[in-house]
This record gives structure tokens, C-alpha cells and sequence, in this order.
């Protein structure tokens, strides 16, 4: 039998107009402590954000998951949080914000795969 670890993943949302309170998934994030993981992919659907407002700053909204991708990654991607390790790098990138691009709430599983199951979760909840 593989041996699962708990993992912990939030979802990266996209609130185009924050008076509106609508929202959609583009992103997700996951993190697994017992082997120090923290990765990020994301998935922007265009048309979604353009039905929710036809004047989104498409490009700014590309640049800010990309972001999201680059702390996770760590190194010279991931600016001010450079040198902090996986675990301090989810937090930041979960704490609430009231920006166009949000966490959402963290939730927790178990898996033999963390990689794996960020495409898992990718594919199930965002694209």
C-alpha cells in the first residue's frame, strides 16, 4: 500500500468586480507539509471574466495568477518570499485579500501524489 500524506489545497478564484461578489475558479493550490510541496496551476477562461465584466484587465489578471505560480515555485519567482520554505509561502499566498484574484477557503485530503493531485484537482474544479 502507497503511503498518503495529508495535503491541504485552496482554490484561486477570480472576482472581477468585487461589489458584484461574482466569481470563478482559475487556479488551484496545494500543499503538502510531510514533503514539502507547494505548487500552483491556473487556468484562465477569458470568456468567463468578460461575461463578468466586459472591461476586465485581462493581461493584469494573467500577470496575477502567474504570480500565484511564481511564489509557489519559490526562487527568483517568488520575490519577497524567496526564501521562505513551502509551508510559509501557502499561507501568504492563502491569508484573505481583497484584490481581483483570491484564495478561496482551504480544505484537506490525503494523497500518495501531491503533483498529481493538483492536476486531479485542476481538472475537476477549475477547467
Amino acid at each position: 500500500m502507497t503511503k498518503r500524506d495529508v495535503f491541504e489545497y485552496a482554490l484561486v478564484r477570480v472576482v472581477p468586480r468585487m461589489e458584484r461578489g461574482e466569481c470563478f475558479n482559475a487556479g488551484v493550490i496545494v500543499y503538502c507539509r510531510a514533503r514539502g510541496f507547494v505548487a500552483a496551476r491556473t487556468h484562465l477562461a477569458e470568456a468567463k471574466l468578460l461575461a463578468l465584466d466586459p472591461k476586465a484587465d485581462v493581461t493584469g489578471v494573467r500577470a496575477a495568477l502567474r504570480a500565484v505560480e511564481g511564489v509557489c515555485a519559490g526562487g527568483e519567482h517568488a520575490g519577497q518570499a524567496a526564501g521562505d520554505d513551502a509551508g510559509r509561502r501557502f499561507r501568504w499566498l492563502i491569508a484573505p485579500r481583497s484584490t481581483v484574484v483570491q484564495p478561496g477557503p482551504v480544505h484537506t485530503g490525503l494523497t500518495a501524489d501531491p503533483e498529481a493531485e493538483l492536476e486531479r484537482l485542476l481538472d475537476l474544479l477549475v477547467r
